[in-house]
């Protein structure tokens, strides 16, 4: 398949349109040098809308897109709890973690744990970051989209890769992260509205021209095993998707480790007007997690019966969007772009923001000046672009479901990561060498069981290795027998009242969860 002109026509508008907006965002007033508040932290000017749209946008990606709409190919409707319950993970974020960190002027994950810790838990969680962030979030994206690329519009796999990267770091790399935001909102909507046409033509395809409600409807009645949202033990997916854990064990820890305590994830709450604006964008966001599946893993599951023989699971999305008309197909495709560019976006800036306020300020050039830091950061920006499509092919190209893969690899670390970070907002006791010995047992107590029991489902271990680490940090921590921390968290001084919009949006949020789980059980 390949665009038409006026789908290449479509598209290239979307290009031009999308790097004037954003170069626009980022003028600067007269007289005024952008500083690093401005290029990190988008001056603190975010309202709730920017907010939302932003932390979808950042999250929504070739991984979602292609890789989610793989593993529903494979699994079926399951893999939306991912979606569904990050909805419900936003609330509690918005609702007890985000009032912490605006307290406490926080720019970084890292830069919290230093304030709550010291600076070897800084430094160790910031290379971290940097290197998951690179290797695996960036390349992953990258990949994932120069294969959509390859597969809609018939390019290299390399030029591919070579488009998302510049297009990405071009529109970005001069306003940081309010040119990200803001441009955002323009990704949400197109990538709503290409993800909705894509659904609606693939169930309309099912029921051969009688609509969408009735191609769900007989998807439903055809493949009903795959709207099982809680997997049985003899289930060949179990392993990824472990049955009840998917509500109640390990997936909570992922959720909260990725919407809580992810710097391109959390940079953008942090960089709303107040706290108020950052929670009522936190809950639109949750709203738009609910409307995701219906975008990313129905045309996996419509493609079981339109394209039964794919070769890779991943491949169900592109083939998918091959029944969109031409010029509509311009739009699709700008809309997966979009998706994609959003995201890395985000990731470069994020990286940039980490390894400038974590690494570069207070280990190699504590006396710089705000221009020498926007400098800096725009150039870490461009270098991660450039590592991560160097190695994207090499590192995920066997891959037959990237996001499954994505999910185990990351696993292996947040069992720490939630330890630490719960374990510093909430409890006055725990000490530095506990956390630093949370972060490694995480890792290690991953790798051996990933070892010794490789038959335990990954979720599982994860659920498992979070309940040790939090045991050695607790232990650790009473041994020292230290008392209160200087430097915990002032829970008293925190202030958790929250509007009665948020109060019925996250209500809302639970009963809607609590339906959609009812009907696939």
């Amino acid at each position: 398949m390949h665009l038409s002109t006026l789908d290449i026509a479509c598209f290239a508008f979307y290009c031009v349109a999308l790097f004037c907006l954003a170069w626009w965002v980022s003028r600067e007033k007269s007289g005024h040098k952008k500083d690093s508040k401005d290029y990190f932290m988008a001056g603190k000017s975010l309202p709730w809308w920017a907010v939302g749209a932003s932390l979808i946008a950042a999250n929504i990606s070739a991984e979602q897109i292609i890789g989610m709409s793989g593993s529903g190919y494979a699994i079926g409707l399951a893999i939306a709890s991912y979606e569904w319950m990050s909805a419900i993970t936003l609330i509690i974020v918005a609702k007890y973690f985000i009032p912490i960190f605006l307290d406490k002027g926080i720019i970084t994950m890292p830069q919290f744990l230093e304030q709550r810790f010291d600076g070897r838990v800084r430094l160790l969680m910031a290379i971290f970051w940097l290197g998951v962030y690179v290797l695996v979030n960036l390349t992953s994206v990258l990949y994932l989209g120069a294969l959509a690329i390859h597969t809609i519009a018939g390019v290299d796999m390399v030029y591919g890769l070579a488009f998302l990267a510049t297009f990405s770091i071009g529109y970005s790399i001069y306003g940081g992260l309010k040119a990200v935001a803001l441009t955002d909102i323009v990704q949400v909507v197109l990538l709503i509205f290409g993800g909705l046409m894509v659904s609606y033509l693939a169930l309309d395809q099912i029921s051969e021209g009688e609509g969408a409600i009735a191609g769900f409807g007989e998807l439903l009645a055809t493949m009903p095993e795959k709207f099982d949202m809680i997997l049985s033990p003899d289930n060949p997916h179990y392993i990824s998707l472990p049955g009840i854990s998917v509500l109640v064990g390990g997936m909570w820890v992922m959720n909260l480790s990725y919407w809580g305590f992810n710097q391109y994830i959390t940079q953008r709450a942090l960089a709303a007007r107040n706290l108020a604006e950052a929670q009522k964008g936190i809950a639109f966001a949750a709203f738009l997690k609910l409307l995701m599946p219906l975008i990313v893993v129905v045309p996996g599951i419509a493609a079981v019966m339109l394209q039964p023989d794919l070769a890779k699971p991943d491949q169900a999305y592109p083939e998918m969007m091959k029944l969109v008309p031409s010029g509509l197909l311009g739009i699709c495709f700008a809309a997966l772009v979009a998706a994609i560019a959003s995201s890395l976006s985000s990731m470069a800036n994020s990286i940039s923001t980490i390894f400038t306020v974590d690494i570069y300020k207070p280990l190699i050039n504590q006396q710089a000046d705000e221009q020498r830091l926007v400098l800096v950061g725009r150039s870490v920006a461009l270098l991660s672009m450039l590592i991560a499509a160097v190695v994207a092919q090499p590192l995920l190209g066997q891959l037959d479901q990237a996001f499954q893969y994505i999910q185990e690899f990351t696993g292996f670390f947040t069992p720490g990561i939630v330890v630490i970070f719960i374990l510093g907002f909430f409890w006055k006791k725990a000490t530095a060498h506990s956390a630093l010995v949370a972060a490694v047992a995480s890792a290690l107590l991953s790798l051996g069981f990933k070892l010794l029991w490789p038959d335990l489902p990954f979720m599982d271990r994860v659920g498992l290795v979070f309940l040790l680490c939090l045991a050695i940090a607790v232990t650790i921590t009473l041994l020292e027998n230290k008392g209160d921390s200087p430097k915990a968290v002032d829970l008293e001084h925190i202030d958790y009242r929250t509007s009665t919009g948020f109060n019925l949006a996250a209500l809302a949020v639970a009963i809607i969860l609590v339906a959609f789980y009812s009907a696939w059980w």
